[in-house]
């Protein structure tokens, strides 16, 4: 029987489409990418999923603090597991508690180091940049809480170069991302 994922995203939703398109192309894997949720309605995952026939939904803050319309739809669309794939929200208690060791996260750096609140994206790479590090990678995590602090499931790093600008780290990262988050997912 397939796993049935949840893919959260906030944005243009890039591990969500290499995750979707995946798991459509290998139903071998065992994992079916079953809803898409956005907390913006301008994301672009929300057209990645359309595209490809994944149902999507779109959270209002007001909504997220009771999480009503979304633990129904979770339950109606019978997910094991939420894929977090660059969604900014903190994860709320009650669906932490709903869910326990079955809500992961990858973040584009290598935790503990550059992670918390503010850091996503392009100031987390901005952040390693200036602190000179000769590496950085992704850390696949469980979801608590609190902001990336779950336990870990997996690192991957990539050797930077001194010369490499924040966004050349974005672009080797995410390269790291798109290989190895949907064979974690996979492994879960």
């Amino acid at each position: 029987m397939s796993k049935r994922i949840a893919i959260f995203v906030s944005g243009g939703g890039s591990n969500a489409r290499v995750m979707i398109d995946r798991f459509q192309a290998y139903p071998e894997d065992g994992v079916q990418a079953v809803l898409l949720v956005s907390n913006k309605a301008s994301a672009g995952g929300l057209t990645v999923a359309a595209e490809r026939g994944v149902p999507s939904l779109v959270v209002k803050r007001s909504d997220w603090a009771s999480g009503g319309e979304l633990l129904r739809a979770l339950e109606e669309y019978k997910v094991d597991l939420i894929v977090l794939a660059g969604f900014l929200w903190l994860i709320p208690p009650y669906l932490v508690q709903a869910y326990p060791k079955r809500i992961v996260n990858i973040h584009p750096a290598l935790l503990p180091q550059y992670g918390g609140k503010g850091m996503y994206g392009k100031h987390v790479h901005a952040a390693v940049k200036e602190a000179g590090e000769t590496e950085s990678g992704i850390t696949i995590h469980y979801v608590n809480e609190n902001y990336d602090e779950g336990s870990i499931i997996y690192q991957a790093a990539v050797r930077l170069d001194p010369d490499d600008s924040p966004e050349q780290i974005a672009e080797r990262v995410l390269r790291l991302e798109h290989g190895n988050y949907w064979r974690i997912v996979r492994e879960l």
